[in-house]
């Protein structure tokens, strides 16, 4: 922090936590650029109370992360990382019709939580698997992009009661905080799998270990996790989950235009331009 004394402006990283005491050791400090769409690491009010500029990169992951969702899922649905564990390990023989049997994914039920663009952009991709489609968030949909998706509005319980893949997709503050803990997993199909590309607080993670490995739920794929870097004792030895180490953005294309976005709010802002990606 020390480094921080003298200037004007910050670029940070997700993992760099700006909040009272960062501030207090920058006191020149005029805007703050996060490489990220997610700012929840950032103490906006204090930073508005100093008057320093808050920008992120919204709607520049948008696709990459959808993308990556839909890999996570079908990862965990067809054990794809086991599968490639058992031909890397000389264990294939030849053909056996109940060999790593996974599960179908057309025709079945995604339950969308948080329906901004990334859950919209899931959705709809699960449309060309003809998958039935049911969100929850705290505010409803525009009805023409329900439409336009074919996706429900349905309460939380309803959500986790019918869906055969849940996709988190929602924001991380207190609310959503443990949203999927153990009384939630205790409303899902035990067919049940848990996709997590958002943020990892939002899941219990050491619940999450007991459904996995009492088989109250299927199987998780997670790209976000509770204390990340770290993972919760025992996730590391659940077979059906497919861990991941937050790559959903992760392609050459997005990252570049991060960088690029990122450096220009703190530009635009340092200039006392008002930048297209403030968020305070």
């Amino acid at each position: 922090m020390k480094s921080l004394k003298d200037k004007d402006g910050l670029l940070c990283l997700l993992t760099d936590k700006v909040d009272h005491e960062l501030l207090d050791a920058a006191p020149k400090l005029k805007a703050v650029s996060t490489f990220s769409v997610g700012f929840d690491h950032i103490d906006v009010p204090a930073c508005t109370a100093r008057s320093v500029a808050v920008t992120n990169t919204p709607g520049v992951l948008t696709e990459s992360t959808a993308d990556f969702t839909w890999a996570l899922l079908m990862a965990a649905a067809r054990r794809v990382v086991e599968g490639d564990a058992y031909m890397r390990g000389g264990k294939y023989k030849g053909w056996d019709p109940l060999m790593i049997l996974g599960t179908d994914v057309a025709g079945k039920t995604l339950g969308v939580v948080g329906f901004g663009r990334i859950g919209q952009a899931v959705a709809k991709r699960a449309t060309g698997f003809s998958m039935k489609i049911l969100y929850y968030d705290t505010r409803r949909a525009d009805p023409a992009h329900e439409a336009a998706l074919g996706a429900k509005f349905v309460s939380m319980d309803e959500l986790l009661a019918e869906s055969d893949y849940v996709s988190l997709h929602t924001v991380l503050d207190a609310s959503t905080r443990h949203l999927i803990d153990a009384k939630a997993f205790a409303k899902m199909k035990r067919s049940a799998y848990l996709i997590n590309a958002a943020r990892g607080p939002i899941v219990d993670e050491k619940a999450l270990v007991k459904a996995l490995k009492t088989n109250r739920i299927r199987g998780a794929a997670l790209d976000v996790y509770e204390w990340e870097p770290k993972m919760a004792p025992g996730l590391a030895s659940c077979r059906n989950a497919v861990l991941a180490p937050h790559l959903a953005s992760a392609t050459l294309e997005t990252r570049t235009k991060m960088g690029q976005m990122s450096a220009q709010g703190l530009i635009d802002s340092l200039a006392g331009r008002r930048s297209p990606y403030r968020v305070a």
